[in-house]
């Protein structure tokens, strides 16, 4: 066989190799870490006013309720009252995905929260996912030891509706990303970039509002 055909062939090989090298980096699978659908309770959370959540059937078997919109945590500066930590989870690079429901149409004011790279009740990060949005509702938030401020100038409207949303948020701590998505999974409702915190717990919850949760589920990256 010619020399040139054996450097062809040589040379396709190579590039086989890379190309499969390549693709199964890309299409390694996520480490799932946490598992939730609240079928067997809620020991594995920690909550700050459990008077306002409750297991109730929504659709989806279990899930997890904010059953009114007042609470008795009072943070110590301005941000969410409704918060559930999990409690044996601390991550840096993570993603979650959930399911949502608002139980209570409460119009503009609909909103869940998402909590991460938590250090403690004064230095968090919270995704704001309210219904008409402004510099207060509907952002990327960070609380840092002074009441909660907008990280992003999101205007986009949060669909809210009467139906189960899905939800995923992703956190990159090498380059700052954070990223959250609703219902479209390929494009972002709004996305930052900030290195403030690093890793920390991951929970659920609302401003002010009702909202039940399910089918959690929290990745490694």
């Amino acid at each position: 066989m010619p020399m040139r055909y054996l450097s062809l062939i040589f040379l396709s090989l190579i590039i086989l190799r890379f190309s499969t090298i390549v693709f199964a980096e890309e299409a390694s699978p996520r480490k799932s870490i946490f598992i939730e659908d609240f079928e067997q309770g809620i020991d594995r959370w920690e909550i700050f006013d459990p008077k306002t959540w409750a297991i109730e059937e929504h659709g989806l078997g279990k899930s997890f309720a904010i059953t009114r919109r007042e609470s008795e945590y009072q943070p110590k500066v301005r941000s969410p009252l409704h918060i559930a930590l999990v409690k044996e989870i601390q991550v840096g690079d993570f993603e979650i995905t959930f399911k949502v429901k608002s139980t209570k149409n409460t119009g503009n004011h609909r909103d869940c929260c998402i909590f991460f790279n938590y250090q403690d009740p004064t230095h968090f990060y919270y995704v704001h996912l309210g219904a008409k949005p402004d510099p207060a509702s509907g952002q990327i938030m960070i609380v840092n030891g002074e009441p909660r401020r907008p990280l992003t100038t999101n205007d986009k409207i949060v669909p809210w509706s009467e139906s189960w949303h899905t939800v995923k948020l992703v956190r990159k701590l090498s380059t700052g990303q954070i990223a959250v998505y609703f219902d479209d999974m390929k494009q972002p409702q709004m996305e930052v970039s900030d290195k403030t915190f690093g890793s920390g717990r991951i929970g659920i919850g609302s401003f002010d509002d009702m909202d039940a949760f399910d089918d959690i589920q929290i990745f490694d990256r």
